[in-house]
């Protein structure tokens, strides 16, 4: 049985901050993409998306080294006299890093399937970019934005590999539900490995119903504006 229910909130809490830096981090780089007609937006584009093919621990490895105290972000926390290695702010970090790829991704298709001509018309109308983005771009890429939130959410609230690299397990501070499994399945008691399994797998069928709940009602708007 499961007397500690830190692991749940600690992943809630993680999930929920992580989602919504990724949001605005996703839906800012991905229409900026979407947009970008340089030569190096394959390269770039591969550097987004990279966290999504890599294995977990090579992305914590990197975040390692970027973060810890030799590392570029580390120096500047450590001269603020803050370690984010081994604290609750590292499983955030985890969190947006691999979910960040499927806000950018699903956002991006979003956003590149708007018709120029709608942009075209909208700045000759004398709209600036910002007016053309918040009123045209993001609600017209709404469907796509709303399904990479969801996505995000799911893939930030299941992180592993990387939140044990940078993160550590210690309970009660960075101990998230899946390395709260790992460590149960670890020691021997199945039956905690398996409740935290369910809950998990509970929150994510609640996840993939909302994603096709908002995919319904899209396609019932959809279907009244083209009669």
């Amino acid at each position: 049985m499961i007397t500690d229910w830190a692991p749940l909130w600690i992943s809630a809490k993680t999930a929920l901050l992580a989602t919504v830096i990724t949001f605005v981090l996703g839906i800012l780089i991905s229409y900026a993409m979407a947009t970008y007609r340089g030569k190096w937006k394959g390269l770039i584009d591969g550097i987004f998306t990279l966290p999504l093919v890599l294995p977990p621990t090579v992305v914590g490895f990197f975040l390692l080294l970027i973060c810890g105290k030799n590392g570029f972000i580390g120096k500047v926390f450590l001269a603020m006299d803050k370690n984010i290695i081994f604290s609750w702010s590292a499983t955030v970090i985890a969190a947006v890093v691999v979910s960040f790829p499927m806000m950018y991704r699903s956002s991006r298709s979003a956003f590149e399937q708007i018709d120029d001509n709608m942009i075209s018309a909208a700045r000759t109308l004398g709209l600036n970019e910002w007016k053309i983005f918040t009123k045209i771009a993001i609600p017209l890429a709404l469907p796509g934005i709303v399904g990479g939130l969801v996505l995000s959410f799911a893939r930030a609230l299941g992180e592993f590999g990387a939140t044990l690299m940078i993160a550590g397990n210690i309970p009660g501070k960075t101990q998230t539900m899946p390395l709260a499994i790992f460590f149960a399945v670890e020691g021997g008691d199945m039956n905690k490995a398996m409740m935290w399994v369910m809950i998990i797998v509970v929150m994510s069928i609640a996840m993939i119903l909302l994603l096709n709940y908002w995919s319904d009602i899209q396609q019932k708007l959809v279907g009244k504006r083209g009669r």
